[in-house]
């Protein structure tokens, strides 16, 4: 007897990877390692620190053997990330702690190295960061692959799929994502992650759809169905109708024309339809994205985020360690401006310190406040970005600045730096522009205080938005109120690019609505010439832009200022895309 036909499912979650596929599901479900625990005589500790030496040096041979896979297959970019990788390995923090742990106990060296571990993941997965949450995965892939070497069991992974299939699970780490067959792998979903996380970088550059953050897919999909996969818009759909999948062969078929047409102009300056030049900056966080970015042709970086770096080191890096990585950026960028940011992580929960006890919100010992409160952490970061300086034309920015106090403070301890690299015979840009990020309203309020202080400025309209909306974007229940079309959000934006504009100071503006083209008119009729925004925006960004009459997008400011209702803002934004852009498809 037949199963009966399973009714069609629509499930929704981040849209990580474009693209849309339709296959057979694979349930991957890696096996959970069962780490034993038991005692180490005195006598034998020794044998048992030199197994764990044994058993990195194993590790470090796979992962090298993945990255020469990765390198070879999807080049040098992709195979960055298990660089990251052989760093958490080898760090010597990690290490030294394992040890002291086994002499301490007594215990076996896969208990200390697992509790070891697992400290370090909580502690990586409890931060506001979204980046930094996502780099969690990269600990828990050197762990259990290190894990399995010690206990000796064999690693179960997704090199033997024997058909081409969307993998589902919880999380999938850049290691599960390397064995596979790519041409076995139609597209992934999990239950995990986000947009930022290795894997989906890798998705992107295979092109492969992925849909995350589906929070318990795993458990209501299973190998053998039939799904569809939408990574524009994050959607997956379990045994769907004939109908539905003749509505996403046209979608396909549409997208894909769509990115060809945007993708038309890249080579064509980034200007308005009547002569403005209009600056497209990328937001990056490696050497790895810098290399997209020149792909889309990006007229710089106009967001450096450093968090990574000291993620990839396990904790606060060295002057030199630090300097390797900006520099390679820089190098890599050639004459094109590189903005870096200074560090933005912090609270109870920073990297490198568990015996605060303080409040780890948005709103905590954060960013700037927490490098002013270390000024050793700070002052070597500094010293790491400007000698990078040396290397091309760089830019340096403070993130979260709410006063005057603190620019000056920071703008210190800068000079400081400069005294010392001097000094010491140090090569930097003794001229380096200094800017700040304008996403606290206190920040808002007085440009004409911080103006001074400052080369440029760049609004973070993330962290503004919800700072004057009082709403924590990734809180579920009041994210409904983070709306970046709400009239207090339209003022606060056209003050600050209006006052700055008329101090003659540069203003960029960063975050989400920086890579949504139907803000991009709206921002660019405030006044704004600087937009920094993930590179893969950046096509449909710019075709936009060069249909954009500047005049009509001042008017359309004027316009969109006197509508109270934010859905009605997002309407007329939209319209006003359509009546410059014209039907290019079937949209």
């Amino acid at each position: 007897m037949t199963e009966p036909a399973r009714e069609e499912i629509v499930f929704h979650g981040i849209a990580a990877s474009p693209g849309v596929v339709h296959g057979r599901a694979y349930l991957y479900q890696p096996n959970e390692l069962d780490v034993p625990c038991y005692r180490v005589e005195s006598d034998k500790l020794d044998a048992e620190i030199e197994r764990f030496e044994q058993a990195i040096l194993s590790t470090r041979g796979q992962i090298t053997e993945v990255r020469n896979k990765i390198a070879a297959s999807l080049g040098e970019g992709e195979a960055r990330i298990f660089d990251a990788h052989l760093m958490v390995l080898e760090d010597s923090a990690l290490i030294d702690e394992v040890v002291a742990e086994v002499r301490k106990s007594k215990n076996n060296v896969e208990h200390c190295y697992n509790d070891v571990a697992l400290r370090y993941i909580s502690f990586f997965s409890s931060m506001d960061d979204d980046y930094l949450k996502e780099r969690v995965t990269d600990i828990q892939d050197v762990s259990r692959r290190l894990l399995h070497n010690l206990v000796g069991v064999k690693k179960v992974d997704l090199s033997h799929l024997k058909e081409p299939s969307i993998i589902i699970c919880a999380d999938l780490t850049p290691s599960d994502t390397a064995a596979i067959d790519r041409h076995k792998l139609l597209g992934f979903v999990t239950d995990l992650g986000g947009k930022t996380s290795h894997s989906v970088i890798m998705a992107r550059s295979l092109r492969i759809p992925a849909v995350v953050g589906m929070h318990d897919v795993s458990e209501r999909i299973r190998t053998g169905d039939q799904i569809l996969v939408d990574g524009y818009d994050g959607i997956v759909v379990i045994n769907p109708s004939a109908d539905r999948l003749y509505q996403y062969g046209q979608i396909a078929g549409e997208r894909l024309k769509l990115d060809n047409i945007f993708k038309s102009v890249l080579n064509e300056p980034s200007e308005s339809s009547d002569g403005q030049a209009i600056e497209l900056m990328a937001n990056i966080e490696g050497v790895e994205e810098m290399e997209i970015a020149q792909e889309m042709c990006a007229d710089g970086v106009g967001l450096f985020r450093t968090e990574g770096v000291f993620l990839r080191h396990h904790g606060y890096p060295s002057e030199e360690a630090q300097y390797k990585e900006y520099s390679a950026v820089v190098q890599a960028a050639g004459k094109s401006i590189v903005t870096i940011r200074t560090l933005d992580i912090g609270g109870d929960k920073t990297i490198g310190d568990t015996d605060q006890d303080e409040d780890s919100s948005f709103m905590g010992f954060r960013a700037i406040r927490f490098c002013l409160g270390n000024p050793k952490i700070f002052k070597t970061q500094l010293r790491a970005i400007l000698r990078a300086s040396a290397s091309g034309n760089v830019k340096l920015m403070y993130p979260m600045i709410s006063g005057l106090h603190e620019l000056r403070k920071a703008n210190e301890y800068l000079a400081e730096v400069k005294l010392e690299l001097s000094d010491e015979g140090h090569a930097f840009d003794a001229n380096i522009e200094v800017g700040a990020m304008i996403e606290i309203p206190s920040a808002a309020m007085i440009i004409d205080l911080l103006a001074p202080e400052v080369d440029f400025f760049s609004i973070g309209t993330n962290d503004l938005i919800q700072y004057l909306m009082a709403a924590d974007r990734l809180n579920d229940q009041v994210a409904h109120l983070y709306e970046p079309a709400h009239p207090a959000v339209l003022r606060t934006l056209k003050a600050i690019i209006t006052k700055c504009r008329e101090l003659n100071i540069p203003i960029s503006v960063c975050g989400e609505i920086a890579g949504d083209p139907i803000y991009a008119s709206l921002l660019l009729g405030m006044g704004a010439n600087s937009l920094s925004l993930t590179s893969s925006l950046l096509p449909e960004v710019k075709y936009f832009i060069r249909k954009i009459d500047m005049d009509q997008a001042k008017g359309l400011v004027d316009e969109v200022l006197t509508i109270n209702d934010p859905i009605q803002v997002v309407s007329r934004l939209e319209e006003f895309r359509k009546e410059a852009v014209g039907t290019l498809i079937n949209e």
